[in-house]
C-alpha cells in the first residue's frame, strides 16, 4: 500500500491522563470523519462492558483484546468485513498486550499503512518492564512519555503499590488491577524513602509482637 502509517508508544504513570488523552484523540478522529477502531486488552476488568473510561468520567466503547487474540487478523476481518483501511488503532493499557500481539499491531502498520497509538504503562510495581511496553520500546517508530509530577515536585516514574494502611508493597504478582486504593505514582526518591518507612514500621510491628511473647 502507499500509505505509510507509524507505530507509536505513550507512556506514563498512573494518572497521567493517558486514557483521557486516548478518548481525546478518538472524539477528534470522529469529528473530522476518520476511520478509527478503539481497542483495550480484557485483563483490566474493572469495568463489565467493553468500555474505555478514564478518571475524569469521559468513556467510549472498544473492542476487548483477549490473550488469545491475533489482532492482525483481528484488523484484517474488520478491513475485509467494511471494505475499507483505519486510518488510526487506538490501544488503552498496552502493557497488558503479550510480545507476539505488538508484533501484529507492527504487522498491520507496514501493511496497511494504519497509525496505531500504544497508551500504557512503562513499568510495574516493582519497576520492571511489562512485556508489551518492552516490546514497543524496541518496536515503535515514536515513543513519547505522558509526564505528571509527584507530590515532592519530581516527575513520577515509579506505579508504586500500597497496602491498605498506605504501605509500600514490595512483593506479589506483576498483575494487579486497581486505581488509588492499591496504587500512587512516586518519583524514584519518593519511592525509596517510602519503602524504607513502611519496612522499618515493619520491623518495629514484628519486634513489639515479639515482647507480648516473652
Amino acid at each position: 500500500m502507499n500509505r505509510i502509517g507509524k507505530l507509536y508508544f505513550r507512556y506514563g504513570t498512573m494518572g497521567s491522563a493517558k486514557t483521557a488523552m486516548l478518548l481525546t484523540q478518538a472524539y477528534n478522529f470522529e469529528e473530522r470523519g476518520m476511520r478509527y477502531l478503539c481497542m483495550k486488552p480484557i485483563i483490566d476488568d474493572r469495568e463489565k462492558d467493553n468500555v474505555i473510561r478514564s478518571r475524569i468520567g469521559i468513556e467510549r466503547r472498544c473492542e476487548w483484546i483477549y490473550p488469545t487474540t491475533d489482532l492482525y487478523q483481528a484488523i484484517k476481518k474488520h478491513c475485509d468485513q467494511n471494505q475499507m483501511v483505519f486510518d488510526w488503532i487506538l490501544i488503552d493499557e498496552s502493557q497488558f498486550l503479550h510480545e507476539q500481539q505488538v508484533d501484529q499491531l507492527a504487522r498491520v502498520v507496514d501493511e496497511f499503512g494504519t497509525n496505531v497509538v500504544c497508551y500504557g504503562l512503562r513499568t510495574d510495581f516493582q519497576s520492571r518492564l511489562f512485556e508489551g511496553s518492552r516490546r514497543l520500546f524496541e518496536l515503535a517508530d515514536t515513543i513519547d512519555e505522558v509526564k505528571s509530577t509527584c507530590s515532592c515536585g519530581r516527575k513520577t516514574i515509579i506505579n508504586a503499590r500500597i497496602d491498605g494502611q498506605g504501605n509500600i508493597v514490595t512483593d506479589g504478582a506483576q498483575v494487579e488491577i486497581g486505581g488509588d486504593d492499591k496504587y500512587v505514582a512516586l518519583c524514584r526518591s519518593c519511592w525509596r524513602n517510602r519503602r524504607i518507612e513502611s519496612a522499618n514500621r515493619n520491623a518495629i510491628n514484628f519486634d513489639a509482637g515479639l515482647t507480648l511473647f516473652t
